[in-house]
């Protein structure tokens, strides 16, 4: 069966960035995303969510800056 090509969504493109800077490509590459184990895979969700809040605040503030300008 042929597999389907995902499209990568900036959450992907994120997952990637952090899993590189922790230094688990090299797993992911040999094994896949299945092989990590539940603390690596917690760490890097952790990590996707801190930036995820942090950029949405940013983009909050960034709106009511302009907003009152």
């Amino acid at each position: 069966m042929k597999k389907k090509h995902k499209v990568e969504t900036p959450q992907d493109r994120l997952k990637y960035e952090i899993a590189r800077e922790l230094g688990l490509m090299d797993k992911i590459k040999e094994v896949g995303w299945g092989g990590l184990t539940a603390k690596e895979t917690g760490r890097i969700g952790g990590i996707m969510t801190v930036r995820s809040r942090k950029n949405t605040n940013k983009s909050e503030k960034d709106a009511k800056d302009k907003e009152n300008s």
